[in-house]
């Protein structure tokens, strides 16, 4: 860590969205893919929606082998598993800081899915968070409501998204997203 560094952090993937949002500074994301409200990898595709150009170094318990090229493909730099040692750590965050993935980590084979991939990472914030509530099975009305915008705005992002994917309609989206590993959030049981 550098000596004037400045440590965020955040408990659930919205309140890291948030923190990412809104603090100008960032020079590096550390971030969980088991955070709470964070599924598959829609945590890493959502905050690099909301700070493309800060790298984001995914730290995770999960197989490094299959989440590496995963949390690439959607925008994180790098992967840290959780048991690395203080000397891996060091080197994978300087790594990051500097832009680059760690030394150790292979560059990942060439995917055919990385085109969508590409498509996905370039939605913004609220266009992925769309999508998101497509995947969950939500109509317009209940994204709007829970976005806190009109219907009309939740259409104008749906119709970008669309655009953006390449796809025609919500299930075709729902489908594409699905197939890079985007998954839709648990049911809340009440």
């Amino acid at each position: 860590m550098r000596p004037a560094a400045r440590v965020l952090e955040a408990g659930t993937l919205a309140r890291a969205a948030t923190l990412a949002a809104e603090t100008d500074d960032l020079e590096l994301i550390l971030l969980d893919l088991k955070m709470p409200g964070a599924t598959g990898y829609a945590g890493v595709a959502l905050i690099h929606a909301e700070r493309p150009t800060v790298p984001i170094l995914v730290v995770s318990s999960a197989d490094a082998a299959v989440a590496l090229p995963e949390v690439r493909r959607f925008g994180a730099i790098g992967f840290l598993g959780k048991g690395a040692d203080l000397a891996t750590i060091e080197q994978a965050i300087a790594a990051a800081l500097e832009g680059h993935a760690a030394p150790a980590e292979p560059d990942p084979p060439a995917d055919p899915t990385d085109d969508a991939s590409a498509r996905v990472a370039s939605l913004t914030p609220t266009q992925l968070k769309v999508l998101l509530g497509v995947l969950d099975g939500r109509y317009n009305k209940e994204i709007a409501y829970d976005l806190g915008i009109s219907e009309a705005t939740v259409r104008a992002h749906m119709t970008a998204v669309l655009r953006k994917l390449d796809v025609t309609n919500r299930t075709q989206a729902a489908l594409a997203a699905r197939a890079l590993g985007l998954e839709p959030r648990p049911a809340i049981k009440r």
